[in-house]
This record gives structure tokens, sequence and C-alpha cells, in this order.
């Protein structure tokens, strides 16, 4: 009684927005993935093997104990510090031969704050936004707080698919709707484990270029490519100042550091830099020093392979034991990189219902609805396969794949696998 009182207390000095505020049930079951003895395949974690532990420790000493440990303790500009910007650029100009300079990019604390930066930039209530079907839950969470309007698009093994992008903007056209930006993930998506192709990234610039539309290129995973050839980002693609794109050093450094940057029209990272200064006045200045000492030492190219290498195998092991032991009713995608596979079952298949079957058996995953908006999706759910064991993987998998087996078993279901089946349908 006494905790019902102190929460209407304090419900009626709430802001609108902070009411409607509400823990998701989906971190709520996540809470329970944390217990010691389940293998979780749920959270989207790094493996802590990737972290280059020794050469942070180095940096770290090496920063503390020279002449630039003052700058390094002190408070920074909001933008981040000029040293590192260019060496983020550098890596752009000479990677994908981007044109942009110290006034296209910011630093930023993680990505997710550079979400929520971009909400508080463009988003109002009531404001259309368009995003893939599924989507990462970060963004969508980050945009929902600013109440708008959301469209989406669905994707299949390619990606987002423009032509339905494009009936989505003539829609919306004939309606006098203007979206404020379309969110994508083209680089071994989270969740969908997918990457859009090149043609489709040329696709979608010239569909944006019809419709003024201004693109969010959200590019965490861009780096950790395990086979094929690396795309180029559609910022680098864009020939018309409309990609606003983010990259991060938490999958390429340590997701601790919390450091991240953003790449964008001058006029959007002037006012994302404004918005910034009344949430944290800047990220911290010695993160930022290990992260330039990271990169212009040589570190990152030198130990980005071993990152690659470590989950190059963990996918391997993961999509192998899928291979041998998932029944057919179920399809999944493999990814070409990035931390995560996509698992589809036949109508029918309610993978919220599956949860606690799982979690029994001691193994979890997150479950496919939550990546969509309406919450519209129940068959599908997501692995991660970067931060288990390559023992528990195999055990996990092996768990998963019985739990499935068991509920098709008392549903009656045996149905074939048909064709490919469209992402977000």
């Amino acid at each position: 009684m006494e905790d019902i009182r102190e929460e209407m207390r304090f419900q009626a000095l709430f802001s609108d927005k902070a009411k409607k505020m509400r823990a998701s049930e989906i971190r709520e079951l996540l809470k329970i993935t944390q217990q010691p003895d389940i293998i979780s395949f749920a959270g989207g974690l790094p493996n802590p093997l990737s972290f280059p532990r020794d050469i942070i420790r180095d940096l770290l000493c090496e920063v503390l104990q020279g002449e630039e440990a003052a700058r390094a303790l002190q408070y920074g500009s909001t933008e981040g510090i000029p040293q590192l910007r260019e060496a983020i650029l550098e890596r752009y100009r000479r990677r994908w031969g981007y044109k942009g300079d110290l006034e296209n990019i910011l630093v930023t604390t993680g990505s997710q704050q550079g979400l929520d930066l971009l909400g508080r930039v463009f988003i109002g209530s009531r404001s259309h936004i368009i995003m893939e079907a599924p989507t990462y839950l970060g963004a969508l969470n980050a945009f929902k707080f600013y109440e708008p309007v959301i469209h989406t698009i669905p994707m299949d093994n390619e990606g987002l698919i423009p032509e339905l992008l494009e009936e989505k903007m003539k829609m919306l056209h004939r309606r006098g709707e203007t979206p404020k930006f379309l969110y994508t993930v083209p680089n071994f998506h989270n969740p969908a484990g997918v990457t859009l192709s090149l043609k489709r990234r040329q696709a979608l610039l010239v569909i944006a270029g019809e419709y003024d539309l201004l693109i969010v290129e959200d590019d965490p995973y861009g780096e950790l490519r395990y086979e094929g050839e690396h795309l180029p980002p559609l910022v680098a693609l864009d020939k018309d100042d409309r990609v606003i794109h983010l990259g991060t050093f938490s999958k390429i450094l340590s997701p601790g550091l919390r450091l991240a940057w953003t790449i964008g029209p001058k006029e959007v990272i002037k006012k994302m830099i404004l918005a910034k200064q009344g949430v944290d006045l800047c990220t911290s200045t010695l993160s930022q020093t290990i992260a330039l000492k990271y990169i212009s030492g040589g570190h990152l190219d030198r130990h980005l392979p071993r990152i690659i290498e470590l989950y190059r195998r963990k996918r391997d092991i993961m999509l192998g034991s899928m291979e041998e032991l998932f029944p057919q009713e179920m399809s999944w995608t493999r990814p070409e990189g990035g931390m995560f596979i996509w698992v589809t079952g036949p109508e029918g298949l309610d993978t919220m219902e599956l949860f606690p079957r799982a979690i029994e058996k001691k193994v979890a995953f997150v479950v496919g609805e939550a990546f969509y908006p309406d919450r519209s999706v129940k068959n599908a759910l997501r692995l991660n396969f970067t931060n288990p064991s390559d023992e528990d993987i195999s055990e996990g998998i092996k768990r998963l794949a019985s739990v499935l087996k068991e509920f098709f078993k008392a549903k009656g279901q045996e149905k074939k696998k048909e064709g490919e089946v469209i992402i977000g349908v």
C-alpha cells in the first residue's frame, strides 16, 4: 500500500510523455535470460574475448602518464575532439571516397544517443517516419518517445524492398504527408541478419531523391563482414546530402567506452550538437582519446581480423547446428556478417508462447514480435551468436531444437518449408 501511495504521489508530477513510458515486457523477459544456468542467445552483446583489453590498458596508461592527461580528463567540445573526428573521416575517405569535413561529423555517447538526438531534432508528435519491418528495437524505443506515426516497409533476403518503399511514398505524397526520414540498417541487419544489396542501395537513393526523403543509415556492424565483398555505405553513395550515417566503436573496440559517431549534412549536425549540449555537454574525452590512439596507432586494423575470425567461427557453429537439428518447418537467414540470425516458423507458431518452454529447457532467445511497431508478426525469433561460447552455441541449439520439435508435435504441425519468405509480412 505504501508503494502505491508513493507512486500516486509522483504520478501527478510526471510529464505527459513520462506518464506514457512503460517498462517493455520484452526487457522484463530478458531479465529471466540472465540467470546463470540459462544459455542465452537473447542479448545483442559482443563477446568479451573480442575486447582488446591489453591494448586498452596500455593506451590508458600512456594517456594518463603523458602530457595529454589533463586534456583527456577535462571537459571537451560537444562535437568531439577534432583529432578523433578527423581520424574517423579519414577511414571513410580512404575506403569509400567520402568527401565530408569536420563539420559533417559529431561524436556521440554511443549510437543510442545519436538515435535519441535524431528524435529530438526531427520528430514531433504525429510526425511521420518510416522504418523497416522488423527493425532495431533500440531505435524503435528511441523514436517512440517522441510519438511519431510509424510506417513500415517489409524486407526479404536482399534487405528493404525498394518497390514497396516507393509505393509507400506515393501513398503518403497523395495524402500530403512528408516523412521526416527513413531509418535503415543496411549491413547485417538487426534483427534480420540480411544485407541491403548494392543495386537496392542505389535504388533507395533514387527514390529518396525523387521524394526528397532523408535516410538514417545505422551501421554498427559494417566492419564485421565474414564473407563476400564489403559494400559502400549509403553515405558514401549519396550525392544529394540526404544520408545521416551512424557508426560505433562498440563492436570494434568496446561498448563500455560508450563511443560512436554521426556523419551527415552540416545543418543536421549543427542541430544535433545543440541538442546534445542539453543532454550531456560532451562525450567522455578519455574514451575519445583512447579511441583516437586505437585508430592512429594501427591497433584497429590489426585487431579487427581477430574479431572477425572469432565471430565467423561462432556463426558457422550456430548455422551448422541449426541445419543439423532444427525441424524442417523452420527457416532462417544466413548472415554474411554481424551478430544475428533471424528464424521464421510457419503460421500458427507463436514464439511468445514458445519462450517459457525454452526457458524450462534453459535456453533463451528474443521473440520476433518485439521488433515490429505493431507487434503483428508472431512466428519469428532472433538468435545472437557472438556472445555465447562455442560449446554453449552447440548445446543451446540442441535444446532449442528439442523445444521446437516438441511444440510441433504437440500442435500436430508437419508442414514442409515453402519457398522464400518475405521478412516483415
